[in-house]
C-alpha cells in the first residue's frame, strides 16, 4: 500500500473521536459508539481502497454499518486503490466515554487482503510485551514465570515491573500471583488495545498486558505490536458450543497459541488510533473557540516501523463528510 493513504486513514479515525468525543461523560454509551461508527463509515467513502471489514461491529444482521464482510471505500472512480482487510473498532472503551474515564480511542488496522486473522467475537487469552522482551514470553508459562522472564529482559527488578490487565473476576488468580512475586499491578475497566500497545512505549510505564479480552481486540493490538516490534500471544478462549463451531468453521483447533504471524500475516499494515479521552499514549479531544477542535493520533506502518504522531487541530464548520 502506498505510505500515501497513511494521512487518509487518519482522518477516518479522527472523524470517529471527533463525533464521540462530543458523548464525554454525557452517561450515554450507545450514542457514543453510534456516533463514532457513522462518522468513522461515512469517512471511508473517500479513501481510495477497495476494503473489507474483517472485523467491526458484528454480523450484518447485528450491525447497520461497518459490520463484517462489508465492503468500503471510494467506489465509482476509474482507477481502484488497493484491496484490502480492515479492522476497525470506532470507539474502544464505550464505558469510558459514557463516565467521562481516560483511555478511550478510535482505532483501526489496514493490511492487504487475506493479510489480518478473521478473529470471531469471542474471548482471547492475551500475553503483550514490548521489543525488549519479544520472544522471552510464553502464553503457556506461569505467570510468574512470564513476570521473571519479563524483568529480565528490561533489567529491572519484579517490584519495578508493570503489569496492566483488565479488572475481570476472572483475572483474580493472575492477579493474585502477580501480587506474590511482587510486581506492580495497574488494572482498567476497559480498553487492552490500547493496554498492549503502551508494553511498546517506553515511556508509558507499561510493561507486560495478561488476560483475557476480546479477540478482535486481539487482533487490532497485534496489527499495532507487529508495527512496533513487540510480541503478542493469544489462545481462542470459547465459552459454549456455538464458540466452539465458530472455530471449527475457521479452522481453528481449541487450544492453538496464535502468534503475531498468525493475526497479521504480512508487514505491508497501516495501524491507525485517535484519542478520545486522555490516554498513557494519546490525549483525547479538544474541543476549542471558534468551532474548533484538536486531535492527537498515531499511526504505524509495518513495513518501514514509522510512528508518526499527528496533532491536528480541526475547523468543524468546514467539514463536509459528517456532522456534529
Amino acid at each position: 500500500m502506498d505510505r500515501e493513504l497513511a494521512l487518509e486513514f487518519v482522518r477516518v479515525t479522527e472523524a470517529a473521536a471527533l463525533a464521540s468525543a462530543r458523548w464525554l461523560g454525557r452517561g450515554d454509551k450507545n450514542a457514543a459508539d453510534a456516533a463514532a461508527v457513522e462518522a468513522m463509515r461515512t469517512l471511508f467513502d473517500s479513501i481510495d481502497v477497495q476494503g473489507v471489514v474483517v472485523i467491526g461491529e458484528g454480523e450484518m444482521d447485528e450491525a447497520p454499518m461497518l459490520y463484517i464482510g462489508e465492503e468500503v471505500g471510494a467506489k465509482g472512480r476509474k482507477e481502484l486503490g488497493p484491496r484490502v482487510d480492515i479492522a476497525v473498532d470506532p470507539l474502544e472503551g464505550t464505558n469510558l466515554v459514557a463516565k467521562g474515564l481516560p483511555g478511550a480511542i478510535s482505532v483501526m488496522a489496514v493490511g492487504p487482503k487475506d493479510s489480518l486473522l478473521h478473529a470471531p467475537d469471542m474471548y482471547m487469552e492475551k500475553i503483550a510485551v514490548g521489543p525488549k522482551a519479544a520472544g522471552k514470553i510464553n502464553i503457556e508459562w506461569s505467570v510468574r514465570r512470564n513476570l521473571e522472564a519479563v524483568a529480565a529482559a528490561l533489567e529491572k527488578s519484579l517490584q519495578d515491573v508493570t503489569l496492566i490487565l483488565l479488572d475481570r473476576p476472572r483475572h483474580e488468580d493472575i492477579v493474585r500471583e502477580a501480587r506474590e512475586v511482587g510486581v506492580r499491578i495497574r488494572m482498567i475497566s476497559d480498553g487492552d488495545v490500547s493496554a498492549a500497545v503502551a508494553t511498546c512505549i517506553e515511556d508509558s510505564g507499561i510493561d507486560i498486558l495478561l488476560g483475557t479480552g476480546g479477540a478482535p481486540e486481539g487482533v487490532l493490538a497485534a496489527a499495532a505490536l507487529k508495527c512496533l516490534g513487540g510480541e503478542l500471544q493469544g489462545r481462542l478462549a470459547p465459552e459454549d458450543d456455538e464458540d466452539r463451531e465458530r472455530m471449527a468453521s475457521m479452522d481453528q483447533p481449541e487450544g492453538k497459541i496464535l502468534l503475531l504471524y498468525d493475526m497479521v500475516r504480512d508487514e505491508d499494515i497501516f495501524f491507525v488510533a485517535t484519542g478520545i479521552s486522555d490516554g498513557d499514549i494519546l490525549r483525547g479531544v479538544r474541543f476549542g473557540s471558534g468551532n474548533t477542535a484538536r486531535t492527537h493520533s498515531m499511526v504505524m506502518r509495518g513495513r518501514t516501523g514509522t510512528v508518526r504522531y499527528i496533532d491536528a487541530l480541526h475547523r468543524l464548520d468546514k467539514k463536509t463528510f459528517w456532522h456534529f
